[in-house]
């Protein structure tokens, strides 16, 4: 019982030492900023962001060397403001498979202190240019849903238009071979049978 409240209060101090957004989402391409706050009394500790549901097992992406200083690490980077007590990571050309539990941490003796961060990512819209062929895409900042009112528009024109040019060139063939035929079967027009030999 004992150990059962010790743990509940550790686990209420950790709380309060670290704070951050419990989710955050951004589009695939682009980047995702967090920030977490801490108490006074935390400034010259290593901070670092993990990523990992489980505590224990957790691998570490970025961890601070000192303060204001930032440091990046591949797609990842970390800065400490000692005077905000602000850790803010960014994660950078984001991809689909960085969708993960991240926890914000703050290193000290015995068992660090973090707070989770429920990460995901969401697929980067096409663009126009992309559906005929190019690989442009939108950027994660642009106006992706006008975009998309711009193919919901075309595509049905287009799709009507191709069907009109389709059926006018059907009649066009359509009336070609009619006067063909009743050209060939008109009188003074190609005769269709050999000439029968003059009696004598």
């Amino acid at each position: 019982m004992h150990l059962l409240l010790l743990f509940f209060l550790l686990r209420r101090l950790a709380e309060s030492a670290i704070t951050g957004p419990k989710a955050m989402s951004s589009l695939e391409g682009g980047s995702l900023t967090v920030q977490c706050r801490y108490s006074p009394g935390w400034e010259t500790h290593v901070k670092w962001w993990c990523r990992g549901a489980a505590w224990g097992s957790c691998k570490f992406v970025v961890k601070t060397t000192e303060a204001e200083k930032e440091v990046k690490k591949d797609r990842a980077c970390i800065r400490d403001n000692w005077k905000n007590r602000t850790i803010t990571v960014t994660m950078e050309k984001l991809r689909l498979s960085d969708a993960d539990t991240y926890w914000c941490g703050i290193e000290r003796f015995g068992t660090d202190y973090g707070v989770q961060v429920k990460v995901t990512i969401d697929p980067a819209p096409v663009s126009l240019e992309e559906t005929s062929g190019s690989s442009a895409v939108t950027s994660p900042g642009s106006n992706s849903g006008g975009v998309f009112l711009k193919v919901s528009i075309l595509l049905p024109l287009i799709s009507a238009v191709l069907l009109l040019l389709l059926m006018v060139a059907s009649l066009v063939v359509w009336r070609m071979v009619k006067q063909q035929k009743k050209g060939a079967s008109a009188p003074g027009g190609h005769q269709l049978c050999k000439p029968e030999p003059a009696a004598d």
